[in-house]
């Protein structure tokens, strides 16, 4: 519901209509927002909800002569693709808010309890289906075994259950994600980072994985340079600003980022160092319509919310006419 919010009302308030599809995965949300829409006097046809897989029902949004922008939210694969069926059709207007691998910086003078709680937010949050996930931490030599000790604990305090219940962590949202999930869980241990936490499914039915911390990460490794998207804690070791910075940057994504420090003049400096749309400091995941939200790189282009976001659903156009002079 909220990214149908983020491409819904810059779109109505620029005058467009809209061919909504949305997710294979959640499809009952957007319907449900779709029956308000009809229930509040909307007129027909302005906001159209279409349910649908992508290779058909995406593909032909994509390839549609009549549709003239296509705002799309999810993989940075099916981003190529979107594109280069835009290409080859009527060029299309694209806009496109995909993956990431977000760096969260966090050097020695950073005050444990923020570090931690920042970073538990920033990848645990929604199950670790989330595009902007913290899922590559750089922790700074001087304090890592100590943000791992404290990382371990706060994992293991995570209750895991299905709907209804008071609980910190749901299942993955199909069997398709947490096949994946378990999938690079078994390539980080095969790559040979420790699993300082679970590493396991949890229970034995459901789609539930267990909240995994791995450290001794290393830059190399399938888990530090693909989007898992799901539960999976990377912890990485740095020595130096300038090192990690530069392996921080060192990714085909630039969606977000983090930097937790006390020395907020440090904080500020690497922030604008940082090839990503968004830099937290000291915090993560904390959001405001007004902020625009995109990526660098191959993490999109265009900008949600904000001002920012109004130009993804407007064209500019010049008109000429003669002015006559004044008469004698």
């Amino acid at each position: 519901m909220l990214m149908q919010a983020w491409k819904l009302a810059p779109l109505l308030a620029c005058g467009c209509t809209v061919v909504l599809k949305t997710s294979e995965k959640t499809p009952l949300s957007g319907l449900h927002i779709s029956k308000l829409i009809k229930e509040a006097g909307f007129p027909p046809g302005v906001v159209n909800t279409l349910s649908g897989y992508g290779p058909t029902a995406g593909q032909a949004i994509a390839r549609h002569p009549d549709i003239d922008k296509v705002a799309f939210t999810g993989s940075s694969a099916v981003g190529h693709k979107i594109q280069q069926y835009s290409a080859e059709t009527n060029m299309k207007n694209v806009s496109l808010e995909l993956g990431g691998k977000s760096p969260l910086i966090i050097f020695d003078d950073a005050d444990l309890n923020t570090a931690v709680t920042s970073a538990h937010i920033g990848l645990f949050l929604n199950q670790g289906q989330c595009c902007v996930a913290s899922s590559r931490l750089f922790v700074q030599e001087g304090i890592y075994d100590a943000f791992v000790k404290a990382s371990v604990e706060k994992a293991a305090n995570i209750s895991i259950g299905s709907f209804g219940e008071p609980v910190d962590q749901g299942p993955q949202v199909d069997k398709l994600q947490f096949d994946k999930v378990m999938g690079y869980i078994e390539k980080g241990k095969s790559e040979g980072a420790t699993v300082s936490h679970g590493g396991s499914r949890h229970g034995d039915k459901g789609y539930f994985v267990q909240p995994t911390v791995f450290s001794d990460v290393t830059d190399n490794m399938t888990i530090a340079k693909e989007e898992i998207f799901g539960p999976v804690m990377s912890i990485l070791k740095f020595k130096t600003e300038e090192e990690v910075v530069e392996r921080a940057n060192n990714t085909m994504y630039g969606l977000g980022a983090g930097v937790i420090s006390s020395d907020v003049a440090r904080a500020i400096s690497v922030a604008h160092q940082i090839r990503a749309g968004t830099v937290w400091i000291n915090t993560y995941d904390q959001f405001d319509i007004a902020a625009p939200f995109g990526g660098y790189k191959q993490s999109g282009n265009g900008r949600d919310k904000g001002k920012e976001a109004l130009e993804n659903f407007l064209e500019t156009k010049s008109v000429f006419f003669p002015i006559p002079g004044p008469k004698c």
